[in-house]
């Protein structure tokens, strides 16, 4: 009799490794095209680099070199002088997928799912046939590690090729050296130095440098010396939990009672809180955490809803903050006005998160071209899937022309901006294991939106003033070539010196007015007095800068002294009222007239140059 079909077909089932399921799915991860394969590879290497440097308190530097080899591979080496690698966990952390540390952590971190560098150690197999070096070192009098790795896809496990101890000058970090199938492009968005110029905006504390295949080498330097608050580990909250996941918690806790199981295995949930979710579900607070059955586990879960519990704690996120965005965006780009924000903590299905933009306008950037969005999750570039987005989304569904921009289509803005948007959390909601898109998420949409309101109204506000100093501008132009030819026939008719029409100007614009006076005395002594007038209709604050390659004395009143070698910076922090003047009184000793006519001009820091005459206007820091 023959064996039932079955039976036959029970024959062909068998389980399948997770590396198998890759090695024939790497779109999946990001491999789908040379160009990407690369950045893929670069990512997850320049990621683990980071977090470890920072879980370790260290200052990443971090190099990254890239080597053409033949026609159509590459040769990646990316080293860090992060904390290193344990010798027994080396083969594990590079040729084991779904192998890592952070999986379970609720924090916020770069990598999570323990995929990402195993992933282009099996891309780089599969391509080249090489194995991939890893050298690693944990401390300046332990030995350094060489192993050459593969993966076994059969079964999900290292193969060790080469395992030995060599010299290595690092104190210590990690080295790592592919060589795979891919190509190095420059010149377009999706691209090695776009993807480094980008992390470098967002983790300001790190200093990149890049060796191109040509040999050419570009440094992104760091903008600060202070590392990022370190994000604390944290208990899962009651409303992030699933009924299956509430099972198996339930099942294999140690707790031998219900109110202590929910006090220990979800944040936010003291005794009182316990107890009451307890009678919600009416459930008995003794109850052996184990013996609940489905219906039970059930009630519980309604009950989460049911009972007030705090939203989870934040310290869980490592946000960048408003000012290290100031400072990655004007490290990277030529431009007029930045603006930031960084919103309040939020949850959505009891994972915290926090949204922060920037935006940065004018300058160098491309005025009639579309606006540059810059995508990131928890300080990781997203250079691929912009249309699939929720920060895109959040763009698009703004009206932009309140806020000074054109949207042609009512589509994506165009004008001279750079949009940075990043969305920090425990659990980024990404559309696929490659992590290029964030899911739609309406609370995070919702504060993505919110949040580029914020900073848009701030660059509306500059745009209109703007357009209120090109006004004045004109105006005053207009003013100082008309005064001047009248002056001069007023003086030739009178056969008197030319007047100064400073004051003259300063009062029909409205503006500050700054005048220096110098008395030359017998002895060769100079009394100098510097005048400030306000003729514009509001108080204004400034600082108001001599810079002199001379020592003054008699200051009334005293300034701020700022040695710069061999000159010396005098600053006065000053008020002036409207239509008020003030007075400042100094002497120079032994100056000649030739001296006296050769003082630099008087600097007026935090002005516009449009609201200020007699003196140069500096609106930032000097």
């Amino acid at each position: 009799m023959a064996a039932p079909i079955a039976e036959e077909l029970a024959k062909k089932q068998q389980a399948i490794s997770v590396a198998e399921f890759f090695e024939k799915n790497r779109q999946i991860l990001g491999f789908d095209s040379a160009p990407r394969s690369l950045i893929t590879t670069v990512k997850e290497a320049v990621d683990n680099s980071l977090d470890a440097c920072e879980e370790a308190e260290i200052l990443p530097d971090i190099l990254l070199h890239i080597e053409r080899v033949g026609k159509d591979n590459v040769s990646v080496i990316v080293e860090d002088n992060g904390p290193g690698i344990v010798k027994e966990q080396i083969p594990k952390v590079f040729a084991k997928l779904l192998y890592g540390s952070r999986f379970h952590a609720l924090k916020q971190s770069r990598g999570q799912q323990g995929i990402g560098i195993s992933a282009s150690v099996l891309y780089a197999q599969l391509t080249s046939g090489h194995p991939t070096s890893v050298i690693s070192k944990i401390g300046p009098d332990s030995p350094a590690h060489h192993y050459e790795v593969m993966i076994n896809t059969s079964t999900n496990d290292p193969e060790i090729l080469l395992d030995e101890v060599i010299d290595w000058d690092r104190p210590h970090g990690t080295r790592v050296e592919l060589e795979m199938e891919a190509s190095y492009v420059k010149g377009r968005r999706q691209s090695i130095y776009e993807y480094l110029k980008a992390t470098a905006i967002v983790n300001p504390h790190a200093r990149l440098t890049l060796i191109e295949p040509d040999g050419n080498e570009v440094i992104f330097d760091r903008a600060t010396d202070k590392l990022p608050i370190p994000a604390k580990e944290i208990l899962p909250h009651p409303h992030g939990i699933e009924l299956g996941t509430l099972m198996k918690m339930l099942r294999y806790t140690d707790r031998q009672k219900l109110a202590p199981f929910l006090r220990y295995s979800f944040s936010k949930i003291g005794l009182l809180t316990a107890e009451e979710i307890c009678k919600a579900a009416g459930l008995d607070t003794e109850m052996v955490p184990s013996e609940l059955t489905r219906d039970q586990t059930k009630k519980l879960l309604d009950a989460f809803k049911k009972v007030k519990i705090m939203a989870p704690p934040t310290d869980c996120l490592s946000p960048i903050g408003e000012e290290l965005i100031y400072k990655g965006l004007e490290k990277e780009f030529n431009v007029d006005f930045i603006a930031t924000t960084t919103r309040s903590p939020s949850v959505f299905s009891g994972n915290p998160f926090v949204v922060e933009v920037g935006i940065a306008y004018g300058g160098g950037l491309q005025k009639d071209d579309r606006i540059d969005i810059m995508r990131f999750a928890n300080r990781v570039p997203l250079l691929y899937q912009q249309g699939g987005c929720a920060s895109t989304h959040a763009v698009e569904g703004i009206k932009w022309k309140q806020y000074g921009l054109n949207q042609p289509g009512g589509g994506m803005p165009s004008g001279p901006v750079v949009l940075l948007i990043h969305v920090a959390s425990t659990n980024v909601p990404f559309t696929s294991e490659s992590k290029d898109a964030i899911a739609d998420i309406p609370e995070i949409r919702d504060e993505v939106e919110l949040a580029i309101k914020e900073v848009s109204r701030k660059m509306n506000r500059y745009l209109n003033r703007q357009v209120s100093l090109k006004k004045r501008r004109e105006k005053e132009i207009i003013i100082t070539k008309v005064l001047p030819k009248m002056a001069q026939k007023l003086a030739d008719t009178l056969e008197r010196d030319l007047p100064d029409i400073n004051p003259v100007v300063a009062k029909v614009m409205g503006n500050l007015l700054v005048m220096r006076n110098v008395e030359h005395g017998a002895n060769g002594d100079a009394a100098v007095t510097i005048k400030v007038k306000n003729f514009g209709s509001k108080l204004t604050e400034f600082k108001l800068h001599d810079m002199l390659p001379y020592e003054i004395s008699d200051v009334s009143p005293e300034p701020k002294v700022i040695s710069m070698g061999s000159d010396f910076d005098y600053v006065w922090a000053m008020k002036v009222s409207p239509e008020g003047s003030k007075a400042i009184t100094y002497s120079l000793s032994s100056m000649s007239e030739d001296e006296i006519k050769r003082l630099p001009q008087l600097i007026v820091e935090g002005l516009d140059e449009e609201l200020v005459t007699g003196a140069k206007a500096i609106k930032g820091l000097i």
